[in-house]
């Protein structure tokens, strides 16, 4: 498994994956997934604009794919924010990711979180702060799994939710 830069060559497995999640009734997490794929090129350079320039109230921000080489799928994205501001800090993070419902519960969230830290690394980031709600007992596992260590618990917008640091070595 490996970690991809949003490319042509593997839209149809995003856009499968993507109707996966759509036939749940679950938001889409990270924000990236909300993003219109009708014009499929004009939304890979969207993520690569996202960069270096960011949207108005914004940070820059880098998404990846999750790609199971076995599978020749994309199991799952994740959104790494350049650095934090605002709501950030309390809900959000550095990373934001999350795996296709249809392959979940396989060790997929754990290895994107991993891979994804990996890629934060590379970015400068040495800490990363990494939120879940605090209902989400797998969000919640996969941190911990990544060396998370609970900085606190705050009610944000009436959802309690959790704050995690994680050390990157």
């Amino acid at each position: 498994m490996k970690l991809v830069k949003p490319t042509i060559q593997f839209k149809n497995q995003y856009l499968e994956m993507l109707e996966d999640w759509k036939s749940t009734d679950e938001k889409f997490v990270p924000f990236s997934l909300k993003f219109d794929t009708t014009d499929f090129q004009k939304f890979i350079e969207l993520n690569e604009n996202h960069e270096k320039i960011p949207d108005r109230g914004f940070v820059c921000h880098s998404t990846f794919w999750l790609l199971d080489e076995d599978k020749n799928i994309i199991a799952g994205t994740s959104n790494i924010r350049h650095q934090l501001k605002g709501h950030l800090l309390t809900r959000g993070g550095h990373i934001g990711y999350g795996v296709r419902p249809s392959y979940r519960k396989q060790g997929y969230a754990t290895k994107i979180l991993e891979l994804s830290l990996l890629e934060a690394k590379k970015l400068g980031i040495d800490k990363a702060l990494v939120t879940c709600d605090k209902e989400n007992i797998a969000s919640k596992k996969t941190i911990l799994n990544n060396g998370g260590v609970l900085r606190e618990e705050r009610v944000v917008e009436g959802e309690a939710i959790l704050s995690f640091w994680i050390d990157i070595p």
